[in-house]
């Protein structure tokens, strides 16, 4: 089975080649990433939506991350990414429903099926306020375990480390198409989410709350 290509690029974010998905995460090149954070409003106050990585990812398994996201493929453009949200979520979203909250330069180094990668990327991050509950989702099980979705404050709060634990509600991936989703209650912590800066976390809550 041949793997997926990335285009590659330069310090200067200029293409300078296409590399096999092993490779540019084994030497670090630098590739570009979609981001779309999901927002909707509730009579209790605007709400955000995390996704939590199915256990069978390469990289951070069963953390929870960015409501739907990808890396681009040799050719795509930002515009073709958005299809991740309907791969993963089941939604159907056009580029000019979303709206852009700047790019993010994204490093992190770790471990994946007992191999070293350096992930290097420019992402490309949108923000989308979607006012359909949970049990609307269609999530694709090979990639997201499950779908959450928390008070925008109170994620604020917990990345700024004011709060140790906040509250959340989520459904799981069904493991047949005729299973309806059942809404749970929960808690979250800080050591659940995919370890990407605070920084850049606060930077896309405080972002969506302007939406």
């Amino acid at each position: 089975m041949s793997q997926e290509l990335f285009d590659i690029y330069d310090e200067h974010d200029q293409k300078i080649g296409t590399a096999p998905r092993n490779e540019v995460h084994a030497k670090g090149y630098l590739h570009h990433s979609f981001h779309c954070w999901i927002a909707r409003d509730t009579p209790e106050g605007r709400k955000i939506l995390f996704q939590k990585r199915q256990d069978t990812k390469d990289t951070f398994p069963g953390l929870f991350d960015i409501t739907a996201a990808g890396h681009l493929s040799a050719g795509e453009t930002v515009e073709d990414a958005v299809r991740e949200v309907e791969e993963e979520l089941g939604i159907p979203v056009r580029m000019d429903q979303l709206t852009s909250l700047g790019t993010i330069d994204y490093y992190a180094t770790g471990t994946a099926g007992g191999q070293a990668f350096i992930d290097r990327e420019k992402c490309f991050v949108f923000g989308y306020l979607l006012n359909l509950p949970l049990t609307a989702f269609r999530l694709q099980k090979e990639e997201v375990a499950g779908l959450y979705e928390t008070d925008l404050d109170d994620a604020i709060a917990l990345f700024e480390r004011r709060v140790s634990a906040i509250k959340a509600s989520g459904i799981l991936s069904a493991q047949d198409e005729r299973d309806s989703a059942q809404i749970f209650d929960t808690t979250l912590i800080l050591q659940q989410f995919v370890p990407h800066k605070s920084d850049d976390y606060l930077h896309v809550f405080k972002e969506l709350k302007k939406l």
